[in-house]
């Protein structure tokens, strides 16, 4: 059997991370992409230096690895340096993604991105695509209460990605975390759905 992923999207302050450690906790293998690509940035020496080469030396941090924050504010409102950045970084991290996902023993893994549906990169290795939804209110007090950040910060951030309309456009099934109890059963339903498919 053919192994299925499920790729896992959202914007800031949805709840992807609530339903990821539901699809874990049954059991089906996460790969987060933020996370791995920050992992990666310390564990892949070529990648590191080539983000060095496009930013600057002084996105470094004390230890020599691109330090994600002084990243951040060296791109912010740069769109032509960013499309520069993913075009070293995406590869890396889908390498990562191919490699992690053949060393798994499940038929099924889910992939989790932001922009998992705004870059077709990503897009091209789901098979089933969820997005995940929330009240911008319930996003704002969540991305700001998680973040340390301002009301003004966090609506600056949503106003750069995509809307939920946009993303459930594109989706196979959306999810809402204002009930979180409630998206359980579509869960496993899925889970048993691609099982069987």
């Amino acid at each position: 059997m053919k192994r299925k992923v499920i790729g896992l999207t959202g914007g800031i302050g949805s709840g992807k991370s609530a339903i990821l450690e539901a699809f874990a906790a049954l059991g089906i293998p996460a790969y987060d992409c933020d996370s791995r690509t920050k992992a990666l940035y310390r564990e892949d020496p070529v990648l590191a230096r080539s983000v060095a080469d496009l930013l600057g030396e002084d996105v470094l941090g004390p230890d020599g690895f691109p330090d994600t924050k002084k990243m951040a504010a060296r791109l912010f409102g740069n769109r032509t340096l960013l499309e520069k950045l993913e075009a070293v970084v995406h590869p890396a991290v889908a390498q990562d993604f191919v490699k992690w996902a053949d060393s798994q023993p499940s038929d099924i893994v889910i992939i989790e991105s932001a922009i998992l549906l705004e870059k077709p990169f990503f897009d091209k290795f789901a098979d089933f695509v969820i997005t995940v939804s929330a009240p911008e209110e319930v996003r704002i007090a969540r991305a700001m209460r998680r973040d340390g950040a301002t009301r003004g910060q966090i609506a600056r951030r949503l106003a750069n990605q995509w809307t939920d309309a946009q993303r459930e456009a594109r989706a196979d099934m959306t999810l809402t975390t204002n009930d979180e109890a409630a998206a359980l059963p579509r869960i496993l339903e899925l889970i048993e759905h691609l099982k069987h498919s």
